[in-house]
């Protein structure tokens, strides 16, 4: 009674989050949109797409996470496509590297949720922690790689400079997301190994 309570408990917060992050967004879309600032809008209305995706997540029973990755995820949101984008701060340098290395974390913790909910409870057991340890890192390294894919198609086709740094740039992205994703595999690897 108590879990499904906290599930629904859960729904409504998130739920509560996307909708404000949502509608941040798309007012910032229109006001970057009247001051002639295409870009930092189009980033604007990508932040109305992805306040949206867990919202749509909370509905698939199978797919929910806990409320704290939830959390993180927009907090990460917020410093990549607010204070990114919008406020510039890719221009310090170090940012895009920081932020590579917390989605490589975020996207580990992703990876351990998704395995206990879709792997079977009774496999637990069985599965080594070296499975665990290779499934988390490579579902990071996995979104790293399929991040830096969007960036250079969209260098490629639509003329944008998401890989500023050209070849240094991706692979530094990548190394972070890397490190990353290390840490939460270790740490879930010797979870699994405990258990």
């Amino acid at each position: 009674m108590y879990k499904k309570e906290s599930g629904i408990m859960d729904r409504k917060i998130v739920f509560g989050i996307s909708l404000v992050y949502v509608l941040w967004m798309a007012v910032l879309c229109a006001m970057q949109y009247t001051a002639g600032a295409s870009w930092k809008a189009a980033v604007a209305a990508g932040g109305v797409i992805s306040g949206a995706i867990p919202l749509i997540l909370s509905w698939v029973p199978r797919l929910r996470f806990h409320l704290p990755l939830v959390i993180s995820y927009f907090l990460f949101l917020t410093g990549s496509q607010y204070f990114g984008s919008i406020r510039g701060w890719y221009g310090l340098g170090w940012w895009d590297t920081f932020l590579h290395f917390v989605s490589g974390l975020l996207l580990g913790f992703a990876a351990i949720a998704l395995y206990e909910r879709l792997v079977h409870r009774d496999a637990g057991k069985a599965i080594s922690a070296w499975f665990v340890f290779l499934f988390v890192l490579g579902f990071a390294a996995l979104g790293g790689v399929m991040w830096e894919i969007y960036e250079f198609s969209g260098d490629q086709f639509f003329g944008t400079t998401l890989q500023g740094g050209g070849n240094k740039d991706t692979m530094t992205d990548l190394i972070a997301d890397v490190l990353g994703g290390l840490v939460v595999a270790t740490g879930s690897g010797i979870r699994t190994k405990r258990k």
